[in-house]
């Protein structure tokens, strides 16, 4: 597939800067794919549009990974945790730092080229909100860009599709629980001019054993977030349940254990848009997207959901 099925035009405007004022606020796009029907529905009234399907979540929690530096004037963003101290990151201006060398709190140790090092930092990270660059105005409340349920520490990025549970909507609903660390290379744009030339780096996830004998029980399952169902079709296609996954999904993809796919709404050339046209169908993911500009949803990190049965 050319990289350009991915490409859509969004007025800059719908990009949405802040969270709803309430999390389960958010507008929710529904759309059927057995009939084609579309709804327009509050993310508060999403247990009315289940038929008993058990939600899965990913439960990671983002690590306050962006580590300002001063001279040279530029940051480092964890990327994930490799050792005890040590971590893989990305670090500006790169062409001005050296290995061996110490900034701030941050050693780094040696470049693995495109910007990425490998780097010690003691303790915590203690940094700031690892927020997209395309928020570019202040979060006042940094627990914002977590779930209520985020739990494991190791993410440089939320998995934003959770972000509209509230305690109380999460108690009314079956959730079952798995664990992968958010990388940015999720988010990386597709360079390649074919879809299928695009690598996904390796991202750490974790599965209990009763929970996934829980999952596989399941009649329906629900995942949350493009996030899950990486975790989900990877184990579901023979996969141990800790490791690494390097799945990218495409359309034509087969679909083993996600049978609702729960979302927010993606950038262009995205390897995450890829996947939601995957399991919605390529035209059909370009009609709702259409009709979610349209309709003034809010897109990205902090806008609307969708929600394809």
């Amino acid at each position: 597939m050319d990289v350009e099925v991915l490409d859509y035009e969004l007025p800059p405007e719908l990009i949405a800067q802040h969270p709803a004022s309430r999390r389960d606020a958010s507008r929710l796009l529904v759309y059927d794919r057995a009939t084609g029907a579309v709804r327009h529905r509050r993310f508060s009234e999403l247990g009315e549009e289940l038929a008993g399907e058990l939600v899965v979540v990913n439960d990671t929690r983002v690590v306050p990974a962006r580590i300002p530096i001063e001279s040279p004037r530029g940051e480092v963003l964890l990327l994930e945790r490799v050792g005890d101290d040590v971590w893989e990151g990305l670090a500006r201006p790169t062409r001005r730092l050296r290995a061996g060398r110490s900034y701030g709190r941050v050693e780094l140790i040696e470049h693995l080229g495109d910007g990425r090092w490998r780097l010690r930092i003691a303790g915590d990270p203690a940094g700031e909100t690892p927020l997209p660059p395309y928020i570019t105005e202040p979060l006042a409340d940094p627990e914002r860009y977590q779930t209520v349920y985020a739990r494991e520490p190791g993410s440089a990025a939320a998995p934003t599709a959770g972000l509209h549970f509230t305690p109380e909507l999460l108690a009314s609903l079956r959730v079952e629980r798995v664990t992968l660390h958010v990388g940015l290379d999720t988010f990386r744009p597709v360079g390649e001019r074919r879809l299928e030339e695009h690598r996904i780096h390796g991202e750490r996830y974790a599965v209990d054993p009763a929970a996934w004998s829980r999952i596989e029980a399941a009649g329906r399952v629900l995942a949350v977030g493009t996030t899950t169902v990486r975790v989900l079709e990877t184990v579901a296609q023979g996969g141990p349940l800790v490791g690494r996954t390097e799945l990218f999904i495409l359309p034509g993809f087969a679909f083993r254990r996600t049978n609702t796919l729960l979302t927010n709404f993606h950038l262009p050339r995205s390897t995450l848009l890829a996947l939601v046209m995957a399991f919605a169908g390529v035209e059909e993911t370009l009609r709702l997207y259409r009709l979610a500009i349209e309709e003034r949803y809010r897109f990205y990190s902090f806008g609307d959901a969708m929600l394809v049965r």
